[in-house]
C-alpha cells in the first residue's frame, strides 16, 4: 500500500531478533494498559485497541509470523494481569483469546499477501472486514467460555459484547497499522485541503449536539470526502480517531442513543458494529480511488512511452513540451529528426525480432548521449525526435554530429553478430516562445523534416540544417572570389 517513494513506519528489523521481541513486549504492555484504562466496572473495555494494534503489526511484517514473537506477546499480557489484577488462572483464558483474535487476522492477511493480493482495492477491503468479524467471533466464544462458562446464564450477552468490541476496534485500527506511514508535510498547503478534516470534526460535534441512534452517522460524509482527498494511510488513521471518538462518546453517554434510558449492553453493541460498518466505507472508497489512480498512471505511462524503446511517444513528447511552457530559460530550441539508414534491410535480412531489439538498443544510446540535455521520443517505425534546448544553432548542430557518429561506431549485437548502424538526421532550429512551445516545435519539425530529406538524398549518414546550407554557401562564394 506505501508507495515506493513513501518512508515507512519501520520499528521492526528482521535482522534483530531481541529488537523485534522488545518492541512487541513494549507495545502489548502499552496498548494493554490503555485498554485496562477504558474498562467500564465489572466489564469489558469500552475500547480495547491491543488487538487490533499487536494483529496489524504481525500481519504488516511477515518475519514477526514466529511461535517466540507471538509467546512474547502472550507472556507480556500475563505479566501485566499479574501485577495489576487478581484474576488468576482466569488470565490464561482471557489472554488466550486476544491471540485468537491476532493469530487469525495476521495469519490470513500474510495468506492473502502469499498469494499476490497486494493492491489495494475494494475487494481487499471487504476481506479484511470478514477477516475481522471471523477472528472476533472467535475470541469472544473463547473470551467469554474462560469467563463465565458455556452455561452461565450471561454467557450469551457476554460474547455479543465481547465480539463488538473486538469487531469495531478490529475495522478501526488494522486498516491503519497496515497502511501507517511517517507523516510528510506539504509547506504549500492550502487552507482549503484541511476542509474535509474541519468539516468532520463539525459531524462528531453535531452528534453530540443532537444525539439519537441516526447522529452515529453523521461523520459519514465528511469521511468519503476524507477518502476522496487524502492518501489511504490517511483516511485509515481519520476513520479510526472519529471511530474510536464515537465510541467513547457513546459509552461515557455524551452521545445520546436514546434519551430517555442510560446506555445498555444492547444498545453498545448496536452502536459498535454501526461505526465499525460505517468506517469500512471510507476505507473502500480510499482504495477504490487508490486504485483508479495507479490505472490512470498505468494508462498514461503505456499513452506517453513507447513500450518498445522505452522513450517517449509521439503525444508523450508533446505533453513534456506543453508541461514544460512556461519553465524554460534557453532562448533557442533544435529538434531533431533521426532516420536509421536502410532499417529494412535489417528486418528482410534479420527478421522482425532482430528489427525490434535494434531500435531498442538504438534509442538506449541515443537516450545515453544526449543525457539530460532534451527529450528522445519514437515518431513510429525507425524514426526518432531529439529537443533541446541549445544556447545557438550551432550546440544542437554539434549534440545532432555527436549522436551520428557514436551511433556510426557502436556495434548492436545480435545471437553473436555485430550489427553496425548508420543514421541520417535533419534539424530544426529557432526562437522558443515559451508560452507557445508546442507551436514552435510544429514549425521546427516540419524544417526538421526536410533537411531529413536532403541527408538522404545527400547520400544519408550525414546531419543537415539551415546553419550548414549557410556555411555552403559563404564558402563557395569564398572560393569564387579566390578565383
Amino acid at each position: 500500500m506505501p508507495s515506493a517513494n513513501t518512508r515507512t513506519f519501520t520499528l521492526f528489523d528482521p535482522q534483530s531478533p531481541f529488537r523485534n521481541a522488545a518492541g512487541i513486549f513494549v507495545l502489548t504492555t502499552l496498548f494493554y494498559f490503555i485498554g485496562a484504562q477504558l474498562r467500564l466496572v465489572e466489564s469489558l473495555s469500552m475500547f480495547w485497541p491491543l488487538n487490533g494494534v499487536m494483529a496489524g503489526l504481525f500481519a504488516r511484517y511477515a518475519y514477526l509470523n514466529r511461535l517466540h514473537y507471538y509467546a512474547v506477546s502472550y507472556i507480556a499480557m500475563l505479566l501485566y494481569d499479574l501485577i495489576t489484577t487478581n484474576w488468576g488462572i482466569t488470565s490464561l483464558g482471557i489472554n488466550l483469546s486476544n491471540m485468537v483474535f491476532i493469530v487469525i487476522v495476521a495469519l490470513l492477511v500474510q495468506r492473502d499477501k502469499r498469494l499476490k493480493n497486494t493492491t489495494p482495492d475494494p475487494v481487499n477491503a471487504l476481506r479484511l472486514f470478514n477477516y475481522c468479524l471471523l477472528a472476533a467471533l472467535l475470541c469472544a466464544l473463547v473470551g467469554a467460555a474462560v469467563s463465565g462458562g458455556v452455561d452461565s446464564r450471561d454467557f450469551w450477552p457476554l460474547v455479543a459484547d465481547w465480539f463488538s468490541e473486538q469487531f469495531s476496534t478490529g475495522v478501526l485500527i488494522v486498516p491503519c497499522m497496515l497502511t501507517i506511514t511517517w507523516p510528510r508535510f506539504n509547506r504549500a498547503m492550502r487552507a482549503d485541503h484541511l476542509m474535509p478534516v474541519v468539516v468532520l470534526i463539525v459531524s462528531v460535534v453535531a452528534s453530540v449536539a443532537i444525539g439519537g441512534a441516526g447522529a452515529l452517522a453523521f461523520p459519514m460524509p465528511a469521511l468519503i470526502w476524507c477518502a476522496v482527498r487524502y492518501s489511504l494511510p490517511a483516511t485509515c488513521l481519520l476513520t479510526f480517531v472519529t471511530g474510536a471518538v464515537e465510541i467513547t462518546l457513546v459509552g461515557n453517554a455524551i452521545i445520546t442513543i436514546v434519551a430517555t434510558t442510560p446506555i445498555t449492553t444492547p444498545m453498545m453493541f448496536s452502536a459498535r458494529l454501526g461505526i465499525a460498518t460505517m468506517a469500512i466505507c471510507p476505507v473502500m472508497v480510499s482504495v477504490s480511488m487508490a486504485a483508479i489512480n495507479s490505472l490512470i498512471r498505468q494508462v498514461s505511462l503505456r499513452a506517453d512511452y513507447d513500450y518498445l524503446t522505452q522513450v517517449y511517444s509521439r503525444s508523450g513528447l508533446y505533453e513534456a513540451l506543453k508541461n514544460s511552457e512556461g519553465k524554460r530559460s534557453s532562448p533557442r530550441l533544435t529538434v531533431m529528426l533521426l532516420d536509421i539508414d536502410y532499417f529494412k534491410s535489417i528486418n528482410d535480412n534479420y527478421g522482425h525480432e532482430c528489427g525490434d531489439t535494434v531500435l531498442a538498443a538504438f534509442a538506449r544510446k541515443v537516450q545515453e548521449t544526449v543525457g539530460n540535455e532534451g527529450l528522445v521520443a519514437r515518431m513510429g517505425g525507425e524514426e526518432f525526435a531529439v529537443v533541446v534546448n541549445s544556447a545557438s544553432a550551432e550546440r544542437g548542430y554539434a549534440l545532432a554530429e555527436r549522436i551520428r557518429t557514436t551511433v556510426e561506431q557502436h556495434p548492436f549485437e545480435w545471437r553473436g553478430q555485430s550489427l553496425f548502424l548508420t543514421v541520417s538526421i535533419g534539424l530544426g532550429s529557432g526562437k522558443s516562445e515559451p508560452s507557445q512551445l508546442t507551436d514552435v516545435f510544429n514549425r521546427l519539425m516540419t524544417e526538421a523534416d526536410d533537411y531529413l530529406y536532403r541527408s538522404k538524398k545527400a547520400g544519408r549518414n550525414r546531419t543537415s540544417a539551415r546553419m550548414t546550407e549557410i556555411k555552403t554557401a559563404e564558402q563557395n562564394a569564398t572560393a569564387t572570389e579566390q578565383l
